[in-house]
């Protein structure tokens, strides 16, 4: 199994409505928001399982039929996503003959799931029975014919001596211009029929002028690695941040280190700041401005660059932040892999021409934010009249039980709040890249003084009935009453767009930053797809979910009421400017 990394994550990742992720070639099916509303009301059998753990699992497993049997609307038996995640626990923890047993009960409890028998193939692969994993990984294919994980698995199994090809050696592969064709032809049809609101930022007309334009390039000399930045640009037009060919972790894999920029740099109110000179400090220094890069304009340069980067609709903050992470890896792709590099530094009449790196950079956190160990903390400022509430995540799921750990966290934080009568609560929704809906309505329903609905639409294919967040939601009883203030950034994507949409409409509090990275509207999901013949992977949304900020607009990010962001000195110095904004807010308000 290749476990595809969410969102996630990544900061790219972190920008992705994690919360929807469906992988239609790997076993770990995702958690998603399309679980029913009565089943989430439902007992965990999977809890139940795991609270039995000094039986053997044959005796579980019987459990598992007995009840089902004599109980069948008490437990969520119907849950193959929490089965298959239980499977993978035990496999990840060395119990391979339990984890054999969880997926075979999989297979015959789901028989028609593709993600079932592909799961039950790689546990036996696992356990060296070849054969028997080359018929269930060929039942999986047989029932989705996009399983490209099950075709490698099948072609592995039939061939020992093939190997999986490594990223390196694609960077200069050249495969023909008809394939290179025909994959682009395959990536704008698999897009127009996958994706539910394809022409919703974009016009077909100028979606279908792109595809040809792109193919108006392909040559006989065009290289895999030109080819996926073509293929990022058509994406990203798209103005969906849940469709993306990697998060660019394959682009940033199969670059060359001495072709990677060899400076860390970051991109604040349209200038390019060196902020860390790498194997260059004999040459530049340290906040010294870069204004071009091999003569290509800093302006001019990021401009192009955002046209490959994807956001939800027309949203810049995001197209920043994903700069900032990947520029050493962006600009190489955008100058077209130059050997060497010649910067222009502000008050510097003479280019200089830098080293070649050495290493490849990624920038994923930003020093000045102080982050969570554990994505979650609560802190009490003011002698506890003010108190800090940090969510990094909503990525806690009723699917895999740690939804249980963020409710148990949150519950706790309240009654702390509540029972220190602190006037003040900052919510700090930065670097959050979202997650479960579950997580962000138990949040909510602290926050809210009136009922309300989480999600004006839910559409998915096989929709049955309502899920959680469709029916009216209730505050609790001690909910928080006093002042709020929410700190947002550009990285706040997906869930967080959902709960800061509601947060907006319903006038809850304060909001502090910039421009979030998401908002009310999420075309969300998806599918994980390859092209035939350059096999480049790609994630493209299949389902839209919509909070119940309508009269909100869907091209722009979730607006702050009042606008800040870091100065590339408050960068530097790790002084947390947003943050610090909102503390003398409310310490002027004292006055």
């Amino acid at each position: 199994m290749k476990l595809i990394h969410l969102v996630l994550h990544s900061i790219f990742i972190s920008l992705v409505c994690v919360a929807c992720h469906t992988n239609t070639t790997n076993h770990i099916t995702s958690p998603s928001p399309n679980t029913s509303f009565d089943q989430i009301e439902k007992s965990s059998i999977v809890q139940l399982l795991r609270e039995r753990e000094h039986l053997p699992m044959s005796e579980r497993i019987e459990l598992f039929y007995k009840l089902k049997k004599e109980s069948p609307s008490t437990y969520d038996f119907d849950n193959e996503e929490a089965l298959n995640f239980y499977g993978y626990q035990l496999l990840w923890s060395a119990k391979l003959q339990d984890a054999f047993l969880i997926f075979k009960m999989i297979v015959s409890e789901f028989p028609g799931s593709s993600n079932a028998y592909d799961s039950f193939g790689e546990i036996n692969l696992k356990l060296g029975d070849k054969m028997q994993a080359l018929v269930n990984y060929q039942k999986s294919l047989a029932l989705n014919p996009d399983n490209f994980n099950a075709e490698d698995q099948i072609a592995y199994i039939l061939d020992p001596n093939l190997k999986p090809e490594n990223p390196a050696d694609k960077f200069s592969k050249v495969y023909t211009a008809e394939e290179y064709l025909e994959d682009l032809d395959e990536l704008a049809d698999r897009l127009s029929k996958t994706h539910p609101n394809l022409f919703k930022f974009i016009t077909e007309t100028d979606f279908r002028n792109l595809v040809k334009e792109k193919k108006n390039q392909i040559t006989a000399e065009t290289t895999f690695a030109e080819f996926i930045w073509h293929c990022d640009e058509i994406i990203a037009n798209i103005n969906c941040s849940h469709t993306s060919v990697s998060g660019f972790y394959y682009e940033q894999d199969m670059l060359p280190t001495a072709l990677s920029f060899p400076l860390q740099t970051r991109w604040i109110n349209d200038q390019l700041f060196i902020t860390d000179p790498m194997n260059n400090a004999n040459k530049v220094q340290t906040k010294a401005e870069i204004t071009c890069i091999n003569g290509v304009p800093t302006m001019e340069l990021v401009k192009e660059i955002y046209k490959h980067l994807p956001s939800q609709g027309y949203i810049e903050t995001t197209k920043r932040h994903l700069f900032n992470v990947w520029s050493t890896c962006f600009i190489p792709y955008a100058l077209d892999f130059p050997d060497l590099y010649t910067v222009t530094i502000k008050g510097i009449s003479k280019p200089i021409v830098l080293n070649r790196a050495q290493e490849k950079r990624i920038m994923h956190n930003d020093p000045s934010i102080q982050t969570c160990a554990k994505n979650l903390c609560l802190d009490f400022l003011h002698q506890d009249s003010t108190a800090l509430l940090t969510i990094n995540s909503f990525n806690y799921y009723k699917f895999s039980n740690s939804y249980q750990y963020f409710k148990d966290f949150i519950d706790t934080c309240f009654q702390e709040i509540n029972s220190k009568n602190s006037k003040n609560l900052i919510i700090d929704v930065r670097q959050n890249g979202g997650g479960s809906q579950s997580a962000s309505i138990h949040l909510l329903r602290y926050l809210v003084d009136e009922p309300f609905t989480y999600y004006s639409k839910a559409e998915f294919e096989g929709k049955k009935e309502k899920i959680e967040g469709e029916e009216s939601l209730s505050p609790y009883e001690n909910r928080y009453d006093g002042n709020l203030y929410f700190l947002i950034d550009g990285v706040g994507n997906s869930t967080t767009g959902h709960f800061m949409s509601i947060a907006k409409v319903l006038k809850l509090g304060t909001i502090i930053g910039e421009e979030l990275g998401s908002n009310q509207f999420c075309s969300a999901g998806g599918k994980t797809l390859r092209l035939s013949n350059t096999k480049l992977v790609y994630n493209v949304a299949d389902n839209t979910h919509v909070s119940m900020a309508t009269s909100l607009p869907d091209e722009t990010g979730i607006l702050p009421d009042i606008y800040v962001t870091q100065s590339i000195e408050d960068y530097l110095n790790k002084k947390d400017a947003v943050k610090e904004y909102a503390l003398k807010l409310i310490h002027d308000d004292k006055k």
